[in-house]
């Protein structure tokens, strides 16, 4: 590398690793949630040891720290990790912290087995790197369009288009090099130049997101307080009158109900119908609002004696829902048990017959 090219990797991806640690104190110093707060700042000291650790020239600069290697090594797993806390509400712990720990440990192995060894965990770390980001770019698209905060869904497309999708890159541009041995491509990995560039760009992007961090893009949505306007106010309480109208009649039953649909039949933009449900009536996103019905019809039906040999599949399948896994896991999320359980529990309270909640 020239003296040329070095100075402006150098300062590319200074520039990369300087946002990128604006980000981390912007999230230290917000009053998002624990969780959210932990990934991102763990996300963060990563991309800035990657930067490090991938950039020769700062690499020799800060002296070639270990501990740079290593803060490196889990990013992928840092990453993950942070899209589903703020669009999964995953709690960051032990468990969820294990992609990174794994990908940090095969870090360190790398240097210290003989051949192929080194050659197999780098391809095994890359395609795991490549399964993460896959699976955090689904985790975003599968919430997209039931999404209520639209700030939260401008944040989905910024992570989904750009920093995904350079997951996703670099893999694919490690692999062809390998293959093909082609120069060409090394020019787009986050060592390079213009790798750098793009990471600059994405890390600007981000820390301009988080200087301001809106708690309606990561925090549990709030109801809005009644505005002046006594014409909107009319107009939304007659739409929210019509919504119930629909609820009341099990429009929630409806396997694959979406808000476009019900957008429709109530003759409103999409829009308007997200901003209402959001902020007149506290819901982050709509499949949260259809299975409040969902769920508390189905607290009904597993507490009813007269159901008592109802399946669970059954009454799942009877409240719109496609299959029993999502709805085991909103029933869980929503009550703090398994509908067996449950059911066990209320019958056990309303029925001399314990043996009925089988």
């Amino acid at each position: 590398m020239s003296e040329s090219s070095a100075l402006i990797s150098a300062f590319v991806h200074g520039i990369a690793a300087g946002f990128t640690l604006i980000t981390a104190v912007a999230l230290l110093r917000s009053r998002l949630s624990r969780d959210v707060r932990v990934a991102g700042v763990l996300f963060a000291l990563s991309v800035v040891g990657w930067l490090v650790n991938e950039s020769a020239p700062l690499w020799r600069a800060f002296g070639e720290p270990y501990l740079v290697y290593l803060s490196a090594c889990g990013v992928a797993g840092m990453f993950w990790l942070f899209v589903l806390a703020v669009f999964a509400d995953m709690k960051v712990n032990a468990l969820t912290l294990a992609p990174a720990a794994i990908l940090l440990a095969s870090g360190l192995a790398m240097g210290n087995l003989p051949p192929p060894g080194p050659d197999l965990i780098w391809t095994a770390r890359n395609l795991s790197s490549a399964l993460l980001a896959l699976h955090a770019g689904s985790v975003i698209l599968r919430g997209w369009s039931g999404d209520l905060v639209e700030g939260r869904r401008r944040f989905r497309a910024l992570l989904l288009g750009l920093a995904c999708l350079f997951v996703l890159l670099e893999v694919g541009v490690a692999f062809t090099f390998r293959l093909t041995q082609d120069p060409v491509w090394l020019q787009l990995v986050v060592g390079r130049t213009y790798g750098g560039l793009i990471m600059a760009v994405l890390s600007l992007a981000l820390a301009a997101l988080m200087l301001r961090p809106d708690p309606a893009v990561f925090g549990a949505a709030r109801k809005a307080v009644s505005g002046p306007d006594g014409r909107a106010e009319a107009a939304d309480r007659q739409l929210l009158a019509r919504l119930e109208t629909v609820m009341a009649a099990e429009g929630w039953r409806r396997e694959g109900l979406t808000i476009g649909d019900l957008a429709r039949e109530l003759d409103v933009p999409e829009h308007r119908l997200r901003r209402l449900i959001n902020q007149r009536l506290g819901h982050r996103n709509f499949a949260d609002f259809v299975n409040g019905h969902r769920i508390e019809a189905a607290k009904r039906r597993l507490a009813d004696p007269a159901e008592a040999r109802t399946t669970v599949a059954v009454i799942a399948f009877d409240l719109g829902y496609g299959s029993l896994g999502p709805f085991n896991r909103a029933f869980r999320a929503a009550t703090g048990a398994t509908p067996t359980e449950w059911r066990r529990q209320a019958l056990n309270g309303a029925s001399p017959n314990p043996g009925e909640a089988a």
